[in-house]
């Protein structure tokens, strides 16, 4: 088995797993599309821009970091893991399949999603496509790749979906994706750093070296986390 291998097998198992099919792609990409839709109607272009621009960060949270995660623990739960390392698999060819895959696919729904809000609600595409294409491959892999490395925070299978939630609140307030929060100065500053908001923020400017320094920054947290707590198989009770 290969790394290419490992990438189409976890592809195959996401789009025949109904439950998380339900809540990583039918769900955000409801969201993702009517919110901005709504807006354009309700309250107009400007807005709905801003919001389908923030709900970016929304499918990164769900679709990247919470698909891993929820992926990950499941197979390392029921062992799959820990087969898989007893075959000439390397740990960076497994892990590298299931964070490939997962980012190809989000960047496949965020771009459909910004298509469909064209088409739908006459919402502009972001002004700087270059930049758009950029930030969201690049977030996609870091997201991805955080997620990997959040499952070490999560002690059962069945509590994975409840532990990604607060990531994708906050990345729906930090962006703005569910309408202007007023939050305080210095809490706001917090959130700037954020992964989902470093590539919302290069959506919306056009400007790629701040964004690019802080994906690197999370990439790195992510790899040294994945380094040192990583687990393949689950805790003995």
């Amino acid at each position: 088995m290969s790394l290419a291998a490992t990438y189409r097998l976890g592809t195959r198992l996401f789009w025949r797993d109904r439950a998380m099919l339900f809540a990583s792609v039918i769900t955000p990409i409801g969201l993702a599309v009517g919110l901005p839709v709504l807006m354009r109607h309700v309250v107009g272009t400007a807005t709905a821009v801003t919001v389908s621009q923030g709900m970016i960060a929304m499918l990164l949270s769900i679709t990247a970091f919470m698909n891993v995660a929820v992926a990950l623990t499941n197979r390392r739960d029921q062992l799959v893991l820990k087969r898989l390392r007893a075959s000439r698999l390397t740990d960076g060819q497994i892990l590298l399949g299931q964070i490939a895959g997962t980012a190809t696919q989000t960047v496949i729904l965020i771009v459909a999603c910004a298509l469909a809000v064209r088409l739908l609600a006459d919402v502009p595409l972001p002004a700087n496509l270059l930049a758009f294409a950029v930030a969201v491959i690049a977030g996609s892999v870091v997201l991805s790749l955080l997620g990997a490395a959040y499952t070490a925070a999560i002690p059962r299978a069945e509590l994975a979906a409840a532990y990604t939630m607060p990531v994708f609140l906050v990345s729906l307030v930090s962006t703005g994706a569910m309408g202007p929060i007023p939050l305080p100065s210095w809490l706001q500053s917090a959130l700037d750093l954020l992964p989902t908001t470093a590539v919302v923020t290069a959506v919306r400017t056009g400007d790629l070296v701040l964004p690019a320094v802080d994906l690197a920054v999370w990439a790195a947290v992510g790899l040294v986390a994945i380094r040192l707590w990583f687990r393949w198989e689950p805790r003995r009770s």
